[in-house]
C-alpha cells in the first residue's frame, strides 16, 4: 500500500524537530530525504552505546560558518570517528586565529590576487589570514612535538595534539581533543598544515608521519563494532575512506549522505549509497538515505533538530 502525501502544516510546528517530522511525509522531492535523515540520525544516537559513528567531510566546509555545527557534532560527541582533508586542519587552525570575511562567487578574481586575498567560492581569505599563520604556528607546534621527543606520529595522534595545542573553544581539532573523537587524515601532504610537515621532516628527518597506525585504528573500530553508521558529507578521500573499511564487515548498517555531485559520470562522490550496497560497503539492509543539496543550508536544520529531541 502506497503512503500518500500530506501538505505540511506551518500551524502546527513549533520547531525544527517539527519540521522534520512533517517532512517525512511531505512526499517531495529532497524535502523527504532531510526527514529521512533526520530520522537515521537519530536512531543512530538512540543507540549510541552500541553503534561506532563515522564521520566525513572535505575541508571547505570549515571555511563557512558551518564549522561551528560540525563543532557542536563533536562537541556532543555525536561521532566517534572524522575522516576528513588536510584542508580541514588548515582551516580549523587558520580561523582559530585569524578572521576569514564573506564575499561573492563573481568577483574579479584578478584584482583580489593583486590585493592578497584568496577567493573560496564566496568566502574571502587574506593572505595572511591563511600560510602565514598557518606557517607560523606549525612551526611552534612540531618544535614542540620535537622537544617532547615525539618522532612517529599518526594523523590522529597529530590533530589530537594539534587541537591541544591550538586550544581555542572555537577548534574542532580543540573539542575532538576534548572529547576523543578521532579525527583521521588520509591525505595529510595535500595541504598547508601537510606542507608544514613537510618542510619541518627536510630537517628533522627522524620525524615521520605513521600512516599504519591510522589504518590499525580504523580496522579495530570496524572489526570490534557491533553495528556501524556513516554520516557522509560530500564526497572524495573522506567519503570513500570511510566506505572501503566498513565493506570488511558488511557494510554500513546506517548511512546518510548529502552531496551536490552527480552520478551519472560515475564518479564516487555522486554515487549514491545505494550503489555502495553492490560494494558491500553498505550494508544490503542498511537504514540509509542520499540527499542532493549544498549542505550549508541542510546540516544546521538536522542538527538542531536533533539537539531539540534531546541527543
Amino acid at each position: 500500500m502506497m503512503d500518500k502525501v500530506q501538505d505540511i502544516d506551518l500551524d502546527s510546528i513549533h520547531s525544527f524537530s517539527d519540521m522534520m517530522n512533517q517532512l517525512i511525509n511531505s512526499g517531495g522531492f529532497m524535502g523527504r530525504y532531510i526527514g529521512h535523515a533526520y530520522k537515521i540520525w537519530s536512531e543512530m544516537l538512540e543507540r549510541r552505546g552500541e553503534i561506532t559513528i563515522f564521520m566525513s567531510f572535505p575541508a571547505d566546509i570549515m571555511a563557512t560558518g558551518l564549522r561551528g555545527v560540525i563543532r557542536e557534532i563533536v562537541r556532543r560527541r555525536w561521532v566517534d570517528v572524522v575522516i576528513t582533508t588536510c584542508g580541514t586542519l588548515d582551516h580549523d587552525l587558520a580561523r582559530s586565529y585569524r578572521d576569514y570575511y564573506m564575499g561573492e562567487f563573481d568577483m574579479d578574481d584578478i584584482k583580489l590576487r593583486d590585493s592578497e586575498i584568496h577567493r573560496l567560492g564566496n568566502i574571502l581569505i587574506p593572505f595572511d589570514s591563511y600560510g602565514g599563520v598557518i606557517q607560523e604556528v606549525m612551526s611552534r607546534f612540531l618544535n614542540d612535538l620535537k622537544s617532547r621527543g615525539v618522532e612517529d606520529i599518526s594523523t590522529y595522534e597529530l590533530c589530537s595534539e594539534l587541537g591541544r595545542f591550538i586550544d581555542s573553544e572555537s577548534s574542532v581539532l580543540t573539542w575532538a581533543y576534548k572529547k576523543n573523537v578521532k579525527v583521521i587524515v588520509p591525505g595529510i601532504y595535500d595541504g598547508a598544515v601537510g606542507y608544514q610537515i613537510w618542510v619541518f621532516q627536510q630537517f628533522n628527518k627522524n620525524f615521520r608521519l605513521n600512516l599504519f597506525k591510522d589504518e590499525k585504528l580504523l580496522s579495530d573500530y570496524v572489526y570490534n563494532a557491533k553495528s556501524t553508521g556513516g554520516v557522509i558529507i560530500g564526497g572524495g578521500i573522506s567519503k570513500h575512506h570511510l566506505i572501503w573499511w566498513n565493506q570488511f564487515r558488511e557494510g554500513l548498517d546506517y548511512a546518510i549522505q548529502i552531496t551536490t555531485a552527480i552520478e551519472y559520470d560515475g564518479s564516487l562522490s555522486g554515487a549514491r549509497l545505494s550503489e555502495a550496497v553492490t560494494w558491500n560497503k553498505v550494508g544490503k539492509y542498511a537504514n540509509h538515505v542520499s540527499i542532493w543539496g549544498d549542505v550549508t543550508t541542510i546540516l544546521p536544520f538536522i542538527v538542531k533538530a536533533l539537539m531539540e529531541a534531546g541527543h
